[in-house]
This record gives structure tokens, C-alpha cells and sequence, in this order.
């Protein structure tokens, strides 16, 4: 069963949505999730070890993908917000989903897959060139969905609290879909290395050219059990319920009354300061979250010489914890506000990067710093979500063009990271020295501590100057130009 039916009159207040309809669309973004999982956690470390490309090679796909999907997502966004059709269940955000969906089915499975008519004379840079239009097509999907999705959080609920439920919903999903990434891939490590137990322990332990089915296979699992949840989202998700009585929160502080609220479009969003302040927190955070998810795999292969099962269980601990601190985040909210909660997540963040920079050797605290990092994560990227659905408020009509302006900002920034961390690379290999050991140890200390340091700058800028759309304020009718009287404040 779908969403009941809108409210019957244009005052009513907007009918708070039913499990099943939340749960339906928190679904809707689990393939990209899957996906995300792989590509960030496993890519770099697929193309290095497994098929021995080399760091500036694994480095440009990673850049290529981020730059196609930071391109991509502003288009996606404006056109999103342009289009107008709509039929019974679905609009124009619901269309952009269907359309990614089919283009990441389709292409990501040849992202995780051999090389088709390649072989071991091959030059590095064919290889690069097959993989390339694979990775455009990928990222394009994915951009598509990701905007479309996040869009229908202010089209479906309106209460400051509501949104904060969806996206933590949405981020527990996420986190599901981590799990189930990194489990799949523990149990594919373990079945593949099972036959070579005994006098082959070190080929068992290690990385190399025999995980490459481990890799393909993780992927089909991906895309088969994406495709599931997305087909759930379209059936009990319905697109424009809450626009015909759209009645915003009357404590958001963002929102005049709807009889002076100005229409915003995408060219107004660019003059707006907090759209700026906005945009600085939510790529920071986004560094944070993905750098820390990339390079962990290589931090726990290289740095810490760890056997490869720990690339599956690492990362399960931190997004089992980001999992169960997700749903503290509304009560916490609710009680300390937005930017505090911010600021605890970005505190935990802190303590892990100077627990592992003080450390050379993490024995079992490596568990204890995952769980750190895992709910420091869960913690800022909840909230900055939040805090993106606040600067949108009401003007639903262009919210997909505001998500594809913070997502290009964040796809760029990772892509261009990445690129410079991994052209500072001392050496060609990762054994040749101690300098090459330490190289991921202090890449995690600089992408959470780091980073972590210009999101607490871009938070301080918020709690100044908090947000608010000044364009709202000067467009909006002076009271003593109506025609009528004022009837209240």
C-alpha cells in the first residue's frame, strides 16, 4: 500500500506521512548507496592491488567519476526543478530517479570487472580508456538519483522535525547498505581464500590479480539487490503529495508568511550568503566522510599490515556504529539544536585523528577508533544534511538545483583530493620504504583531522551568521504598502 491520499482541504494541516510511505522512500536511495560502498572503500584499492595499476593511474578514474558526477549533478538539478510534468505517482524528481537507476544498473558491474580483450601486455592507459566510459555513464546515474532523492525531502514533509527523520531514515539505509557491502564482501574474501589455507597463509592474507572475482561478484550482488529496493520506492513513494497544502513550519526561522514569500530561482540561490556558508559545511563534511572511507582500505592494508579480512570488518564496525547513533540524532537535535550537534560529531572526528596520529600501532583500539570515526561521521552528515533541507525551507520548486550545487562542490573536491594525495605518493611501491608505510597513516590524519578543522571554521561562520535568505527579506511587500490591513504579526 502506498501513501494515503492528501489532505481534502487547501488549510488543512499536511497529513504526517505513514511508515510504510517513509520507509518506501528512504529505500529509494539504497542502490546508490551499495554502490557509493564499493566505489569509495574498494576503487582505489581494486585498480592498485588487485589489477596493479598505478596511484596516478587509480587516481585519475577516481577523479574522472567525481568531476562526470560533480558535472552532471547541477544539470540533473536544474532540469529537475524545470520539468513539470506529472502523472498519478509519478513527477519530475521520481522520472530522474527511474533514469539513473537503469544507467547505474547497467554500467557499474564493468567498473569491478576485467577489462574485456585486455591482457598482461596491455598498456596501462587502454585499460583507462575502457574503464572511462563506464565510469561517465555510473556517475551520471548516480548523480541523477542522488538529486532526485534528496529533493522529495522538503516535497514530502514540511516540519523542521519531519526532515530530520527522513534523512536520518535515509542515512540508516545507508548504513545498511555499507553493511551489507562490507559483509558480502568478508564472506566473498573468506570463501575465495578458503581453498589456499595451510602453505599458502600469505596468499590467503594478502591482496592480488586472485581477488579479482571476489570484486565482479560483490558488484552483481550490488546492482541485484539495488534494483529491488529502488522497484519498492517507486511503488510507495508518491511524488507532489504535500503540494497542493504545503503549510510550512511555523517555528522554522527561515520562513516568512506565505503571503510575502517571493519566488527563488536557481540565479537567486547564487547571491544568497548562506547558500555559500551552506555549501562550505556540506563539502567539508563530505570530505571527511568519503576521504576517510577511501583510503581506511589502503590505511588498514598498508600502514597498519593488516590481512585483507579487515578491509570487510573495519569498515563494519564504523557504519555498525554510524548505524545506532543515527537514531539519537532527532532527539539530540531536538534538545541541543543543529549546530551543536554538528560540533559533538566534529569533536569525535577530532579524537580519532589524534588518536591516530599519536598512535603507530593500533592493535585491538583499531575497533575502538572505527566506532569513533563511525559515529562521528553518522553525526555531521545527518546534520548537514538537515541543515541543506533549513536553507531550502519552503522553495521546494528549486531544491534539486541547491542539492546539485552541493554535490557538485563536494565531487569536485574529492575528485581533486584524491588526485593530490595520491600524487604525493613517495614511491611506485608500497613496500620500499618506511616513508611509503606511513604515507596512509597520516593521509587519515590529515582527511579527518585536517578537514575536520575547516568544518568546525565553516560552523563558527553559522553560528555568527545563522542561515537565513536574505532575498526573502528584501523582496518581500513592506507591510504598510497592503492594500489591507495587517491582520497579525
Amino acid at each position: 500500500m502506498g501513501p494515503g491520499p492528501p489532505a481534502a482541504g487547501a488549510g488543512a494541516p499536511p497529513r504526517p506521512l505513514s511508515l510504510v510511505a517513509r520507509l518506501s522512500y528512504a529505500v529509494g536511495h539504497f542502490l546508490n548507496d551499495l554502490c557509493a560502498s564499493m566505489w569509495f572503500t574498494y576503487l582505489l584499492l581494486y585498480l592498485h592491488s588487485v589489477r596493479a595499476y598505478s596511484s596516478r593511474g587509480a587516481g585519475l578514474l577516481l577523479l574522472l567519476g567525481q568531476v562526470a558526477d560533480g558535472l552532471c549533478t547541477p544539470l540533473v538539478g536544474f532540469e529537475a526543478d524545470r520539468a513539470t510534468g506529472r502523472c498519478a505517482r509519478f513527477g519530475p524528481r521520481k522520472a530522474w530517479h527511474l533514469v539513473g537507476t537503469i544507467c547505474v544498473l547497467l554500467s557499474f558491474p564493468f567498473i569491478f570487472s576485467p577489462c574485456l580483450g585486455c591482457n598482461a601486455t596491455t598498456p596501462e592507459w587502454v585499460a583507462l580508456l575502457y574503464y572511462g566510459p563506464f565510469i561517465v555513464i555510473f556517475q551520471f546515474g548516480w548523480a541523477a538519483t542522488q538529486i532526485a532523492h534528496l529533493s522529495l525531502i522538503p516535497e514530502l514533509v514540511t516540519n523542521d522535525h519531519e526532515k530530520v527523520e527522513l534523512t536520518a531514515l535515509r542515512y540508516a539505509f545507508t548504513v545498511v547498505a555499507s553493511i551489507t557491502v562490507y559483509g558480502a564482501a568478508w564472506l566473498l574474501l573468506h570463501l575465495q581464500g578458503s581453498p589456499h589455507m595451510g602453505s599458502t597463509q600469505d596468499v590467503y592474507d594478502q591482496l592480488g590479480v586472485q581477488d579479482v572475482l571476489v570484486f565482479r561478484n560483490l558488484s552483481l550482488l550490488v546492482v541485484g539487490v539495488g534494483a529491488v529496493s529502488s522497484l519498492l520506492f517507486h511503488l510507495g513513494t508518491r511524488e507532489g503529495r504535500r503540494r497542493q497544502v504545503e503549510e510550512p513550519d511555523e517555528h522554522s526561522p527561515l520562513l516568512a508568511p506565505a503571503t510575502a514569500r517571493p519566488l527563488l530561482l536557481w540565479k537567486h540561490w547564487l547571491r544568497e550568503p548562506a547558500f555559500y556558508q551552506v555549501g562550505l559545511l556540506y563539502m567539508s563534511t563530505r570530505l571527511i566522510v568519503n576521504l576517510s572511507q577511501t583510503y581506511m582500505a589502503m590505511y588498514l592494508t598498508y600502514s597498519l599490515n593488516l590481512p585483507k579480512k579487515f578491509i570487510a570488518t573495519i569498515p563494519l564496525v564504523m557504519y555498525l556504529s554510524g548505524f545506532l547513533s543515527s537514531f539519537l540524532l532527532k532527539p539530540v537535535n531536538r534538545c541541543i539544536g543543529r549546530n551543536m550537534t554538528y560540533f559533538v560529531g566534529l569533536l569525535v572526528i577530532l579524537a580519532f585523528a589524534a588518536w591516530v596520529a599519536l598512535a603507530d600501532k593500533l592493535g585491538v583500539a583499531v575497533y575502538v577508533v572505527a566506532v569513533l570515526l563511525g559515529m562521528g561521521c553518522a553525526t555531521i552528515l545527518v546534520t548537514s544534511l538537515a541543515m541543506t533541507a533549513d536553507l531550502i525551507g519552503p522553495h521546494t520548486h528549486s531544491g534539486a538545483f541547491v542539492y546539485g550545487a552541493m554535490s557538485f562542490l563536494d565531487k569536485v573536491a574529492n575528485g581533486l583530493a584524491v588526485m593530490a594525495i595520491q600524487s604525493l605518493h613517495p614511491c611506485s611501491s608500497e613496500l620500499c620504504c618506511k616513508a611509503c608505510v606511513a604515507f596512509y597513516h597520516w593521509v587519515m590524519v590529515a582527511v579527518t583531522g585536517g578537514v575536520g578543522v575547516a568544518a568546525t571554521l565553516a560552523l563558527c561562520s553559522l553560528l555568527v551568521w545563522p542561515i537565513r535568505l536574505r532575498s526573502c527579506e528584501l523582496q518581500a511587500p513592506p507591510p504598510h504598502k497592503s492594500p489591507k490591513p495587517a491582520m497579525g504579526v
